[in-house]
């Protein structure tokens, strides 16, 4: 599994212990981590928790990651965000609990974390009890397990609803302000990390004609 990291500005700062907790669970796995950041509150490229949304749906729809840890001060705005987008189906995590439930009732490729509100001492062991948790079993078995039947119809179901009241990607893409959707894909590796891991022709033709 590739799993992609990204922060937004007003929580930047904390970038390096997101991704050293995230990368300590990652490892343990072996699964690997590629950190998009923001890397910094200085970073060239400032990312509000809409852009966080629309990267996370390139990565996610273009086969160039499997998974997206994200968050901003409450983790509600990013959480709405990534959700605006097909092919996302992000969940509000704020501890191990809620991080086994989401993965294993509603299996969904993306988590919204408050860095900011409750991130306190010991917030950086919370990081990594969520990412034990996210992560400890496959995702989609149901919880409590003798659920597992109709939590997996209907997440079908729910997977069925979003292919028709959602558009193509590319399309969205192309129609969004074009400023707003390239600071969201000009990050410092973006090209770098997604043009090595793109799997979609028509996504990577959108992204090449709005950074052109």
């Amino acid at each position: 599994m590739k799993i992609a990291l990204i922060n937004e500005n007003s929580q930047a700062a904390k970038n390096s212990v997101i991704y050293n907790a995230l990368k300590k669970v990652a490892d343990a796995h072996g699964f690997e981590v590629v950190n998009y950041g923001m890397y910094t509150a200085e970073d060239e490229a400032q990312l509000t928790y809409v852009q966080n949304g629309i990267l996370a749906a390139v990565l996610l729809n273009s086969g160039a990651v499997d998974y997206v840890v994200t968050g901003c001060g409450t983790g509600e705005g990013a959480m709405l965000a990534l959700n605006s987008f097909p092919g996302v189906i992000c969940g509000h995590v704020e501890d191990a609990l809620d991080a086994y439930t989401f993965a294993q009732i509603n299996d969904g490729n993306a988590i919204a974390i408050p860095f900011a509100k409750g991130f306190g001492w010991g917030g950086d062991l919370n990081l990594e009890y969520i990412f034990e948790k996210l992560f400890c079993e496959p995702s989609g078995q149901g919880y409590p397990r003798e659920r597992a039947v109709p939590e997996q119809r209907n997440k079908k179901i729910l997977d069925q609803v979003k292919t028709v009241t959602y558009r193509k990607l590319p399309d969205i893409l192309r129609e969004l302000d074009r400023d707003l959707v390239k600071g969201a894909l000009s990050g410092e590796h973006f090209r770098e990390y997604f043009d090595a891991s793109c799997k979609d022709a028509d996504i990577k033709a959108a992204v090449d004609e709005i950074l052109a």
